[in-house]
């Protein structure tokens, strides 16, 4: 089957006439759907801010809300500051996609292209309206992922003062309600203007040249949650183990007002908790929808079969937020009646209850929107309920996931407990050791057998049918396989508000705790008085930190599952945006696909070097922890002051944050500029070298990221355990789980949550890297001396940096290793 006449390259791709097909009994054109589509993802937009506005006008006590008012004031100090410093790396990718698009790339549109653009009434763009479109839409991209994470934050920092009042009441259920509603109100604005951007391209940009404006939409939304969430992962974990080792070393509580470092670990918890994970989301769904567009552009000749493809891929994207809010409503009505008076609750089940409710949801959707819009394909009636099918693999993985995660990170799971078990012998050695051992089991649980498991049914499914009446009937019978594993990424994404929604749900509980505490309500003059007469209330306030505490548990476990959510659609997602590149390599899969082995060594050496960057990027991001952690600890350890004072000076603790950011913001350039530079490199070296090194990435990165997020949400909530269950602050033990944790801070919240977009962001800058590599090539098709100089010079400047996150990283005053 040919390609598309135009499909030279993710740039040259002209979207198909939607105007030209209709739907519904041929009752209503493409665009015209799409067009309603409009009006979901604002009712959507809207559904997230009256929840926002409910949020703002609950009842807070004034302490409470001082203490979170500070929060938000930090963060934004800080959301300000990486404003300036994305822009900065932004000139970086800039300067890339103006030498390719603007000087290296040669003329795409020959006289038959023209000719065609003629016939459809297009008009022929030159390279500089592309250079501009790209650019302009990579910062288009960059706002959406930076105006949705800072909405999260807003949101959070509302929600968590309103959640620790309402445990003053003394039932549980408002306790749960407040953050899981603050976490929709996020899902729903984050998916709804992810949304509301991709149809704007596709309805209103000339179908010429959405190709670019959708490169870089994914490029900059791409950069902008890569810079979020390395830099929030990082910042968020200084402050974590700055606070927590204080109540080791001075056996002071959590979250001792008096403790610099608690503001700073409050700031953390959203900088790197709501803010980072917020941003990507955005760019997980963005990028995994330009995945699909440019598969189906790529692989799919009939510009009927592309329509119906994309209209019917859109329209479940607009649905997914119509079935998350009626699965909202659906299980929050179910816990209303159930928990309405009860004063404990297992904060877990309820969440449970809505994940599934909006998988079952979802995937009745998913099967009716198949039938309806592409229940005849190509005169095929059979293909509706097999890509449906497809799509459900992925859509279970979004409940089944997070039901295997509990097993290695529940306060309920026995390989929890079994990090507490060991701990009471064999102390911190023990306890590092366990969680390294669930965080080992899961890799294979989680990500060998349930996703490599759907994954491959999936592709059991898409072989029904074969050349006859299968998949390969309408598009590159090679590609089908491939189709399949973006349907499974699409399906993961399926409930996506909810999913946004359960993360959330971590942070707010987290700062709800800490709010509670520096606000010393307890300590207020007249307060049982004073919250009677204002809330009407009479507050029992150890039952109130009970509260807090096991629904703290419940967040972590809930922002554990939905880690390899994310990642696994990025590295699923990734092998479609893969499939682009080889697509561009192999001239739709008639040339060069022998390369495409572990016999051709630069196959396998770029696997190797893809896995080697993934373990250096582990060690680059912790190391930036451990050096800002000793920095703020020690600056604590100096400042801190324990008699004669409530809480601890404000000045103090903003130097907190200010050491916090200046680690994390050191720590990403590295990172950031190694990222850059070394992907260069492997696309000049070799187009082959560079396939294999993507994929090295990211299946390496998959398993090393869910172990990693595993083990560390298994230390975390064995200490919650000893805090809750056991009642054991401050013994041997809780010490001995402390230091278990602050192992596990960098583990689950910087360096494997960060994977997720550092291999999407290879992989499309990737996608210029390799084009612009392919550009400097001898007439006989052999890389030129030039291409090879570069590859050598962009690996050395790489190397510069990689030294740099260690050497320009350590603890000063260390002993040298030389």
């Amino acid at each position: 089957m040919p390609l598309p006449a135009l499909a030279k390259g993710e740039a040259d791709l002209v979207l198909p006439d939607f105007s030209s097909q209709k739907f519904f009994g041929q009752s209503i054109d493409g665009k015209t759907l799409l067009t309603l589509g409009l009006l979901v993802t604002l009712a959507g937009i809207a559904f997230g801010l009256v929840i926002y506005a409910q949020l703002r006008r609950l009842p807070v006590h004034r302490a409470m809300l001082e203490v979170s008012d500070l929060i938000y004031e930090t963060c934004k100090t800080y959301l300000l500051t990486q404003a300036k410093f994305i822009l900065i790396l932004w000139v970086c990718i800039a300067a890339v996609m103006v030498a390719y698009f603007g000087f290296l790339r040669g003329d795409h549109t020959d006289a038959g292209t023209a000719a065609m653009l003629k016939a459809e009434g297009l008009v022929e763009y030159g390279k500089a309206t592309q250079v501009i479109s790209i650019l302009a839409f990579s910062l288009v991209g960059i706002a959406g992922s930076y105006a949705v994470a800072w909405f999260g934050m807003r949101v959070n920092t509302f929600a968590n003062s309103r959640t620790a009042m309402a445990s003053l009441g003394g039932k549980a259920r408002p306790v749960y309600a407040i953050p899981l509603k603050a976490g929709m109100s996020i899902g729903m604005v984050l998916i709804s203007v992810e949304l509301f951007i991709m149809l704007c391209i596709l309805l209103f940009v000339p179908r010429n040249l959405a190709g670019p404006c959708f490169i870089g939409f994914a490029i900059g939304e791409s950069l902008g949650a890569a810079a979020l969430r390395v830099a929030g992962g990082i910042f968020t974990k200084i402050a974590d183990i700055g606070a927590d080792l204080m109540k080791i070393v001075f056996k002071i509580k959590e979250d001792d007002a008096r403790n610099p470092g608690v503001i700073a670990d409050c700031v953390g918890d959203n900088a790197g908790d709501s803010v980072g994970p917020t941003a990507d989301g955005f760019e997980t769904y963005g990028v995994t929808g330009v995945a699909l567009i440019t598969f189906i552009l790529l692989a799919v000749a009939n510009p009927v079969i592309q329509i119906q493809l994309l209209v019917w891929i859109f329209v479940m994207r607009l649905l997914m937020v119509v079935t998350s809010a009626l699965s909202y409503f659906i299980a929050e009505g179910f816990s209303a009646k159930r928990y309405a008076t009860h004063k404990l609750m297992n904060f877990e089940v309820p969440l449970t209850l809505l994940v599934w409710v909006a998988s079952v949801t979802s995937i009745a959707a998913t099967y009716l929107a198949s039938y309806v819009l592409i229940g005849n394909i190509n005169g095929n009636s059979s293909l509706w309920w097999i890509l449906a099918t497809i799509i459900t693999c992925g859509t279970l993985a979004g409940a089944v996931i997070p039901e295997v995660t509990k097993i290695f990170t529940s306060t309920h799971s026995g390989h929890v407990r079994e990090v507490v078990t060991a701990s009471k012998e064999g102390g911190a050695s023990l306890n590092v050791l366990s969680g390294l051992t669930a965080g080992n089991f899961s890799g294979f649980w989680v990500g060998g057998v349930t996703i490599g498991g759907l994954m491959a049914l999936a592709y059991g499914i898409s072989l029904i049918g074969g050349t006859e009446t299968g998949l390969a009937t309408i598009m590159i019978p090679q590609s089908t396989a491939i189709f399949a594993f973006g349907l499974v990424a699409f399906g993961f994404l399926g409930m996506g508000p909810v999913t946004i929604a359960v993360d959330s749900y971590g942070p707010v509980t987290d700062n709800a705790q800490s709010v509670y505490e520096l606000s010393l309500i307890e300590t207020h003059a007249d307060i049982q008085d004073d919250i009677r007469k204002h809330y009407d209330t009479h507050a029992d306030f150890e039952h109130a930190k009970g509260l807090l505490e096991e629904n703290d548990g419940a967040g972590n476990t809930f922002k554990a599952t939905a880690k390899p959510v994310l990642i696994g659609t990025a590295v699923v997602g990734a092998t479609t945006l893969i499939f682009s590149i080889i697509m561009l390599l192999t001239n739709g899969l008639t040339a060069n696909v022998d390369k495409l082995s572990i016999l051709h060594a630069p196959f396998l050496l770029g696997i190797i070097g893809g896995v080697s960057v993934i373990y250096w990027f582990s060690g680059a991001s912790m190391q930036a922890v451990i050096t800002g952690a000793y920095r703020a600890v020690e600056f604590i350890k100096k400042n801190i002051k324990l008699e004669g004072v409530e809480r601890a000076n404000v000045e103090d603790s903003k130097k907190v944050v200010a050491i916090c950011t200046k680690f994390a913001q050191a720590g990403m350039f590295n990172i950031f500029l190694t990222i850059f530079f070394i992907t260069l490199a492997a696309a000049f070296v070799d187009e082959f070298f560079f396939i294999g090194f993507l994929i090295g990435i990211a299946v390496s990165g998959l398993f090393q990221a869910i172990f990693m997020a595993n083990a560390g949400g298994a230390w975390d909530n064995a200490k919650k355990i000893v805090e809750t269950e056991l009642k054991a602050k401050g013994t041997p033990l809780h010490d001995a789980c402390v230091v278990g944790d602050t192992v596990g801070d960098p583990f689950k919240d910087t360096s494997s949550v960060a994977m997720n977009p550092i291999i999407k962001f290879a992989t499309l800058f990737g996608l210029l890297a390799v084009e612009l590599a392919i550009t400097l090539k001898t007439p006989d098709g052999h890389a030129s001396p030039l291409r090879l100089v570069l590859a050598g010079s962009f690996f050395l400047i790489a190397v510069v940096f990689i030294l740099r996150s260690f050497y320009g990283m350590k603890i000063e005053g260390s002993k040298s290793d030389d």
